[in-house]
């Protein structure tokens, strides 16, 4: 008995920490979307020689797929509200107080 409790545990565990990882990784992917988008833009209008047209149209091109790619993370990743539900239960300082009866 004690033994499929503690699977039970760790596959939620396992679960925690993988979902912690997509979350790290949702700052990695903003930050190479529009860092990169910006400095392919720079390069582009240094080498064209247009100004600061193609760094604004390219950095508003990388912000946009930055937040695509951070929802299509979350939707694709995050689905699972049962073990985050689960886990938010569990914590002691979030339990309600009983009732005071007056």
């Amino acid at each position: 008995m004690l033994k499929g409790a503690s699977q039970q545990m760790d596959k939620e565990t396992k679960s925690a920490y993988i979902q912690m990882g997509y979350a790290a990784s949702i700052g990695i992917a903003m930050v190479v979307c529009i860092f990169g988008s910006l400095f392919a833009g720079r390069y582009l209008d240094n080498k064209l020689g247009t100004g600061n047209k193609l760094t604004f149209l390219l950095l508003a091109v990388g912000i946009t797929a930055g937040f695509w790619n951070l929802y299509k993370l979350i939707k694709t990743n995050f689905n699972d509200e049962k073990t985050i539900i689960s886990c938010i239960k569990n914590e002691p300082h979030r339990k309600r107080p009983p009732p005071i009866k007056n």
